[in-house]
C-alpha cells in the first residue's frame, strides 16, 4: 500500500468513526430533549416544531445510520496497533466514567439527560460516546458470541432489508425537517445557547448520512454473513 492509498484508507475510516459518533451524539441529545418533553411537558422550538414527539422519529434514524456508517470503516485494512479498536474503545469508556464520577457533580446515570453547560460535563459526555464509537466500530472482534450473535441478527435484517431502506429515507426526512425548524426557530427567536444550534448541526448530519445511505442502497447492498443470497 502506498503512502496515498493509506492517507485516502485513514481518511475514510475516520470518516466512518465520525458519522457513528455523530449518531450517538443525536441519540444522547434526544435523551434529554424527549425527557423534558414527556416528563417536563416541554414544547421544543414550537411552534416551528410542530410536536416534540418527532424526535422519536430522530432517535430511529440515527440508529439505522449506525449500520452502514461501521461498514464504511469496516471494509478497509487499516490494521491495528498493538489491540483491537474494542480494547482503547473500553479503556475510554472506563476512564471517561471515572472522570464523571470524580469531576462533575451529574451522576453517570443522569449524564444525558442534565440540561448542561459544563464543560466539565459535556467532555465527560464526549469522552464517553467516543469510547463507545469504538467499541461499536469493532462490535464482531470482541468475542466469537458477539459475533455470532451479530451474524443472527443480520441475517434477519436481511431479509426485511427494503424496509429498512425506506425507513431511513422516511425517518431522514422527518429529521431533515426538524434541523429546519430549529433553524427557523432561531432565526425569529435568537438565543446565545450554543446547544441550540449543535443540535440542530448534529440533526442536519445525520439527515444527510441518511440520504446518502439511501441514495448508496447500503441497506439493499447488504447480504446474510454466510454469502447465500435470501
Amino acid at each position: 500500500m502506498t503512502k496515498r492509498q493509506a492517507v485516502w484508507v485513514w481518511t475514510k475510516k475516520v470518516f466512518s468513526l465520525t458519522l457513528i459518533l455523530n449518531a450517538l451524539i443525536t441519540i444522547t441529545t434526544l435523551a434529554g430533549i424527549l425527557y423534558g418533553v414527556f416528563f417536563q411537558w416541554w414544547k421544543p422550538w414550537y411552534p416551528e416544531l410542530i410536536s416534540g414527539n418527532l424526535f422519536i422519529v430522530v432517535a430511529i434514524a440515527a440508529i439505522i445510520n449506525i449500520f452502514p456508517s461501521a461498514s464504511i470503516g469496516r471494509a478497509l485494512h487499516t490494521g491495528r496497533f498493538l489491540f483491537h479498536h474494542y480494547v482503547y474503545g473500553f479503556f475510554v469508556l472506563f476512564s471517561s466514567a471515572i472522570y464523571v464520577v470524580a469531576f462533575t457533580s451529574v451522576s453517570l446515570v443522569m449524564l444525558f439527560l442534565v440540561n448542561s453547560s459544563s464543560v466539565a460535563v459535556n467532555a465527560g459526555r464526549l469522552f464517553l460516546l467516543t469510547g463507545l464509537t469504538l467499541v461499536l466500530d469493532d462490535l464482531p472482534d470482541v468475542s466469537k458470541r458477539v459475533e455470532f450473535s451479530l451474524n443472527k441478527i443480520k441475517s434477519a435484517v436481511c431479509r426485511i432489508r427494503r424496509v429498512f431502506h425506506y425507513l431511513q429515507l422516511a425517518t431522514g426526512v422527518v429529521t431533515f425537517y426538524i434541523s429546519v425548524a430549529i433553524a427557523v426557530f432561531e432565526v425569529y427567536h435568537p438565543s446565545t445557547n450554543i446547544e441550540n444550534y449543535l443540535t440542530m448541526t448534529t440533526l442536519m448530519i445525520t439527515s444527510l448520512t441518511s440520504f446518502a445511505c439511501v441514495k448508496r442502497k447500503s441497506w439493499l447492498k447488504i447480504t446474510p454473513p454466510n454469502g447465500s443470497a435470501h
